[in-house]
């Protein structure tokens, strides 16, 4: 068994426990200190039949306010928690007509051909980034998904680099409770990733960096 399969599995085993409880009250209590993603969302400008996957889907709650956005949107969603996906699937079929696409898989490790698409007009991957040990992979895998013309949309938590330090040091002390590491590379190595597939990158703060927002589209 790989290392990469072993870690996979850890961290489907984490993932799991950690919100085995916590999925009942998720939404709830997260929209108080996700910022960003309403904004994301808002911007997506799905085009009318669009195929929209969100990488780390969670609850569902991002895809349902895609849904209500844009209706003609096709949704797919993946996870690697079934404990998430169980929450997602009674959120998403109980408010749309049409079922979305939802499969437990790695972040790291998925391809569109595995959801019977050639590629997705939009990906979006909110506060997912800094919860998976190897995100540079999953950022890997969300821009080879892309269709042409297709665009990624990363929301996470920044560096929090123009907060008092005090601050910022208890943001990043609240944070790791939960076993969230926010990437400081994250802007930057997005960058890099897609100017090598010749793809442009647009990045944002929120909250004098306690968000950052990250949006890449392939020609």
């Amino acid at each position: 068994m790989s290392n990469s399969h072993v870690q996979s599995q850890e961290h489907q085993r984490l993932m799991d426990a950690m919100y085995r409880h916590q999925r009942h009250i998720y939404d709830l209590t997260r929209k108080y200190y996700l910022f960003g993603r309403d904004r994301l969302i808002a911007e997506l400008r799905v085009p009318a039949g669009g195929r929209v996957l969100e990488v780390g889907c969670g609850t569902g709650r991002n895809l349902a306010l895609i849904g209500r956005r844009y209706p003609e949107a096709r949704l797919f969603g993946l996870d690697i928690s079934s404990e998430m996906l169980a929450s997602a699937e009674r959120t998403l079929n109980r408010r749309r007509k049409g079922r979305a696409v939802l499969r437990q898989a790695d972040a790291t490790a998925f391809t569109a051909v595995e959801f019977g698409e050639s590629g997705f007009d939009r990906v979006v991957i909110s506060y997912a980034l800094s919860m998976i040990p190897d995100w540079e992979s999953a950022v890997d895998r969300a821009l080879d998904a892309l269709a042409p013309g297709g665009v990624l949309a990363i929301a996470d938590f920044g560096q929090s680099e123009s907060l008092p330090s005090p601050l910022r040091r208890l943001i990043f002390a609240w944070l790791a409770r939960f076993h969230v590491t926010p990437r400081a590379q994250l802007m930057e190595i997005v960058r890099r990733k897609a100017a090598l597939r010749g793809m442009w990158t647009e990045t944002r703060t929120i909250g004098g960096g306690y968000a950052w927002l990250v949006t890449c589209r392939r020609p």
